[in-house]
Formats: structure tokens, C-alpha cells, sequence
């Protein structure tokens, strides 16, 4: 499968998912979204509906939390309106998708394939996707690099400075009241 020119959607256009959207622009892929709102700042096609985003993608790319509202957001129906030849591709949690039916779907060439670094029920993972020739499997390690712990060590000094400082910090927290 060639990367350009792919149809892909991606389900939560937050922080990552603007990340991801823009490598897979660099990439040549067009770039459609579902998220909690449509964001006014991006051109990108916006889909209130995840159904209806799968019906017009051959990828979809999940970056959204999990929530009651996101818990299975991609069940069978979702699978079908993707397609044959589609893929589903989770970097999020493992409860964004229903993984009985993801397998089911799989197993019956509903779908094209799927890219999985998260799993529903970690640390198991279903043995059937072991076995599966379209399936790539991958530890959710995006956070554990070198650059990624000194990015944070100096944002804690960052943070640490400005309190003692009696300055903003560079990343307050709002506790709700």
C-alpha cells in the first residue's frame, strides 16, 4: 500500500492528532477529522460522525482520550463503513476500539488491516493477532526516549524556576474548584 494520496481520518485533532496530521500531509495524504468540535483554525474536512468520516477514508488514526463517550468508538459498523481495503491504525487506548469485533472483522476480510500499539485488555493481546499477516504490533513507547525525559526534566526546572520566582509558571494546572 502506497502512502501517498490516501484518504486518511483522523479521530481526535488535538495536540497528536495535529501532529500526525501534519506528517501525513508531507506525506500527500488528505486529511479529514472527527473530534469533540470543529476547530475553526483548521481546513481540514470536519465529520461529527465517525461513520460517516470512515465511509470517506482508507485510513483512520486514532488520537482521542478514552472516555464513556469514546469507549468503542470504533465498533463493526465503523469497521464496515471502512471497508475492505481500509485500515485502522490506534496510537490512543486500547478501549477506543472494540478488539472482538476488530478481530472478527479480520478474520472475515472485512477490513484491510490495522496498525496497533495499544490493546483493550493490556498486557493481554488476542493470539489471533499474532497470527495475522495485515496487522503490525508495537509497545505504546512514544514517550520513552532520550529526547522525550529531557524535554520533561526541563520543563519540570522550567516549572520549579518560575514558582520560586514568584513568576507564571510555563505550564499552570487548573484544579476545578
Amino acid at each position: 500500500m502506497h502512502l501517498s494520496g490516501k484518504q486518511v481520518g483522523i479521530i481526535g485533532l488535538g495536540s497528536i492528532g495535529m501532529e500526525v496530521a501534519k506528517r501525513l500531509e508531507s506525506f500527500g495524504c488528505i486529511i479529514s477529522y472527527n473530534s469533540k468540535h470543529k476547530k475553526t483554525a483548521v481546513s481540514y474536512p470536519f465529520y461529527s460522525s465517525v461513520v460517516e468520516l470512515a465511509t470517506t477514508c482508507d485510513v483512520l488514526v486514532l488520537c482521542c482520550e478514552l472516555n464513556e463517550q469514546t469507549k468503542h468508538i470504533i465498533n463493526r459498523e465503523v469497521i464496515l463503513a471502512l471497508g475492505k481495503g481500509g485500515f485502522i491504525v490506534n496510537v490512543g487506548r486500547g478501549g477506543l476500539i472494540d478488539e472482538k469485533e476488530l478481530v472478527k472483522c479480520l478474520m472475515e476480510g472485512e477490513i484491510g488491516g490495522a496498525g496497533l500499539d495499544v490493546f483493550e485488555n493490556e498486557p493481554r493481546v488476542p493470539q489471533e493477532l499474532f497470527e495475522m499477516n495485515n496487522v503490525v504490533l508495537s509497545p505504546h513507547a512514544a514517550a520513552i526516549t532520550a529526547e522525550s525525559f529531557m524535554n520533561i526534566c526541563e520543563l519540570v526546572g522550567g516549572n520549579l524556576e518560575a514558582f520560586f520566582s514568584n513568576k507564571p509558571l510555563i505550564t499552570p494546572v487548573m484544579l476545578p474548584e
